[in-house]
């Protein structure tokens, strides 16, 4: 199974391939396990702040969890979010990570230079996408500000967020970013919000996001890529399957998964339990929220 050809395979035919964040070790396991056993296609990944501020230790290390638990057929291994400038506002070295995960086997990579100006994303995302390209793998890029994520207190109201579109993805500035970068898959801002990493707001609900399925339309139609929804957990059910008819072909999913992990572990500190936790709620979400069960035998 080629990341490339089967997230291609999603956007045509009104599909979406999951995307499930691994901040703790153990998790990969049992999200294996629930994509495989709902019959699905799925991505599992690991940014970089999941191993910086959680417990994912390294992208060479989640590699390895990988290869143990993978399925043919179901499961693909992404390296999600290499900042150029990270979350506390420092410089990366992020081509340095893109060659890590290619040697440990990485079947597609994200480069995030969104805190950059258009000229300086296209510039970075291109570095990536030529050593991506020349090693046969996609490249996902990010362009707009998805909320949330690096603040430890939201400073604008969501709804005041939503109504102005502030941060929200252009689509003339997406037209120039994609033909200048070479990037196959595009993150864009349309109304997610990030979960949170500060420790105070690490076990709050989402706010019930929504999104701006008119500007995801005209996105595809403008790009005519696959694009890809950060921070899918916590929006509104409606929005979801809307919003995979309009041009959403990869949506990341990480709070959903990584809260039940985390108050398992703190209600009885056994790995086990956590992870039953953790593949009973990834089972759900496939079958009753993000609806791709059995989607294998379009896309596998």
């Amino acid at each position: 199974m080629d990341a490339k050809t089967t997230v291609r395979k999603a956007f045509e035919n009104a599909l979406v391939v999951p995307a499930f964040n691994v901040p703790y070790l153990p998790m990969l396991k049992p999200i294996a396990q629930a994509v495989a056993d709902e019959d699905s296609v799925a991505m599992i990944q690991v940014a970089r702040l999941e191993w910086e501020k959680f417990e994912a230790v390294s992208l060479e290390r989640i590699a390895e969890e990988y290869a143990k638990y993978a399925v043919a057929g179901h499961t693909l291994l992404h390296l999600d979010h290499v900042p150029v400038i990270d979350e506390d506002h420092l410089a990366v070295d992020y081509l340095s990570l893109i060659h890590r995960a290619i040697k440990a086997g990485y079947q597609s990579v994200m480069v995030d230079a969104s805190r950059l100006d258009l000229a300086g994303n296209i510039a970075a995302t291109k570095a990536v996408a030529d050593i991506a390209h020349a090693a046969g793998i996609p490249v996902e890029a990010e362009l707009g500000a998805v909320m949330g994520h690096e603040t430890s207190q939201a400073t604008i109201p969501y709804d005041e967020i939503f109504e102005k579109k502030l941060g929200f993805t252009e689509v003339a500035d997406a037209r120039t970013f994609v033909e200048g970068s070479g990037c196959d898959w595009l993150s864009v801002a349309v109304g997610s919000v990030h979960g949170a990493i500060a420790d105070n707001l690490k076990d709050q609900k989402k706010p019930a996001a929504r999104l701006d399925i008119d500007r995801i339309a005209e996105l595809r139609a403008a790009l005519d890529i696959p694009l890809v929804l950060h921070g899918g957990s916590g929006i509104e059910n409606d929005y979801i399957t809307r919003g995979i008819r309009a041009g959403i072909a990869k949506i990341n999913v990480g709070t959903e998964l990584r809260q039940p992990y985390e108050r398992a572990m703190r209600e009885r500190n056994d790995a086990e339990y956590a992870r039953e936790q953790v593949y009973t709620r990834c089972r759900e979400l496939i079958r009753d929220f993000l609806h791709t069960a059995g989607d294998a035998r379009v896309l596998g």
